[in-house]
């Protein structure tokens, strides 16, 4: 037995991938789900709509595979990391719909809490900043909410979870409640170095310890599917969120080196050695993955909330293209953006700035400007923000970075890619597998389940395609302050 299905769940819809043992996939099934916004900068999901969705994502790809679940190896589950929900530990039943990680309905209670100075000591024991982003906020909020909620989550009632957690819950028919240490290190309620959920910071959220998941490795054995799901049991061996998913995929295990997912958003990480970094630039520090009993792996990451999102607003807000690979199409028509600047701050700036106030900005419209300017400044205005992060990391780690390692689907751009190269200087390597995300997931569980070593991995990875940088250093430095100047207008925007 050497097949190992992947279950990646993602913020809009839910994959099962299934992986031969050269780690090359043989089947995919993929369903979206509705999301849910009850009101401005609140996003929910239903999670009874999400544990269906990967049921039958998981059966149609045994039928499309025509393989049989009792010839699985192993599954490894990456997730949606922050979300996160309550359910009935004796039902498995939702409480309330999942509070996603893009929501916002929390930040008045993170205000409260930096006013009396909560920051820097939150920072100092999670690597993380202040915000909605994160789930103990949203944990709180639910258990502030829901009628009897903390009363129940006192007595053991009630269990909470980030995705992965709910989907173990689930798939062990309620015998396994766990999460792993990277998905546990997005709460913003475990100690980064002692890999625990840490009293203070329960105690400063209001959470009851007995609500929370065990605290478990990447790569292990953590439980077993309940036999009438699939009509066999099959192992599970690995649990990892999606962007750090996306990291051990690129195969980037050695310190320094970087990858970048272009999705909805874009999410850069730096692998680092066995401790956290304190970023001067505001980046996050966060654990990568723990492998078994080897010692830990941290990385730097920083995010983009609006990359791909960008190109979607080209195509359902404005109307200039018709599906978002047009992009392409429509930008190779101008050699560049006419001096088009778009800032897609849409939703805020996310790292190194961080500000939710920030809105979307296009500067340099001129009457020659046309939807083909605005295509490039939108490819332009996602590569100048992973611009920024890659300095960022440079500067709080010390290293001097050669190679960028792309994945995600906005990464099919050549023109975005290449743009990427220019505007770095350095060399962009697109994987011929770009969907790392599912493939760390499997890499993590084979490696516990015996399918492949360590060691076995180096030779996984494929480049399909190297981007090397032609923009002079004069046109560089000009492009790039600009983008300082146009960032600068986009600021505070809300606030004024």
């Amino acid at each position: 037995m050497s097949t190992i299905l992947s279950i990646d769940q993602g913020t809009t819809s839910s994959r099962a991938i299934l992986y031969n043992a050269r780690s090359e996939p043989i089947a995919t099934a993929q369903q979206e789900f509705p999301q849910y916004f009850p009101q401005s900068a609140w996003v929910e999901h239903d999670a009874e709509e999400i544990w269906q969705s990967v049921i039958h994502t998981v059966r149609e790809v045994f039928q499309r595979a025509q393989i049989q679940p009792s010839s699985i190896a192993t599954i490894g589950i990456t997730n949606q990391r922050e979300t996160v929900l309550l359910w009935d530990r004796a039902t498995g039943k939702p409480l309330h719909r999942a509070i996603v990680w893009q929501d916002r309905r929390t930040a008045s209670i993170l205000d409260r809490l930096r006013e009396r100075g909560g920051e820097e000591m939150i920072r100092k024991k999670t690597g993380l900043l202040l915000d909605p982003y994160f789930s103990a906020s949203k944990l709180q909020w639910l258990l502030d909410k829901i009628p009897d909620a903390r009363t129940r989550a006192e007595r053991g009632e009630i269990a909470a979870g980030t995705m992965d957690s709910w989907l173990l819950f689930r798939l062990t028919a309620g015998t396994v409640h766990a999460t792993d240490v990277g998905n546990a290190s997005r709460t913003m309620l475990m100690d980064l170095r002692r890999m625990e959920w840490d009293e203070e910071l329960l105690e400063l959220f209001q959470i009851p310890r007995q609500l929370l998941p065990k605290i478990v490795s990447n790569s292990e054995l953590m439980g077993t599917t309940e036999k009438s799901l699939f009509g066999a049991e099959i192992p599970i061996h690995g649990m990892i969120g999606d962007q750090q998913s996306a990291l051990f995929g690129q195969l980037c295990t050695e310190p320094g080196q970087v990858k970048c997912t272009y999705g909805t958003g874009c999410f850069m990480l730096m692998t680092l050695e066995n401790e956290p970094v304190n970023s001067a630039s505001r980046l996050l520090s966060t654990v990568a993955w723990k492998i078994g009993n080897q010692p830990i792996r941290y990385a730097l990451e920083g995010s983009v909330f609006v990359a791909g999102a960008a190109i979607q607003w080209l195509r359902d807000g404005l109307g200039i293209i018709r599906t978002s690979a047009e992009i392409n199409d429509l930008a190779a028509q101008v050699p560049d953006s006419g001096g088009l600047i778009l800032v897609p701050a849409f939703t805020g700036l996310g790292a190194p700035h961080w500000d939710s106030s920030a809105r979307g900005t296009l500067l340099g419209i001129t009457r020659g400007t046309t939807a083909a300017h605005l295509a490039r400044a939108t490819l332009e205005g996602i590569a100048f923000q992973v611009t920024d992060l890659l300095g960022a990391m440079q500067s709080d780690s010390g290293r001097v970075i050669s190679t960028l390692r792309v994945d995600g689907g906005a990464c099919a751009s050549d023109l975005l890619m290449q743009t990427q190269a220019d505007l770095l200087d350095v060399r962009v390597e697109r994987p011929a597998n770009i969907e790392t995300t599912s493939l760390g997931a499997a890499l993590m569980a084979g490696c516990a389940a015996g399918v492949w070593s360590i060691g076995d991995l180096s030779t996984i990875r494929k480049t399909e395609r190297t981007f090397i940088p032609h923009m002079n250093s004069t046109e560089r430095t000009t492009k790039v302050r600009n983008w300082r100047k146009a960032i600068s207008r986009a600021q505070r925007w809300q606030e004024a």
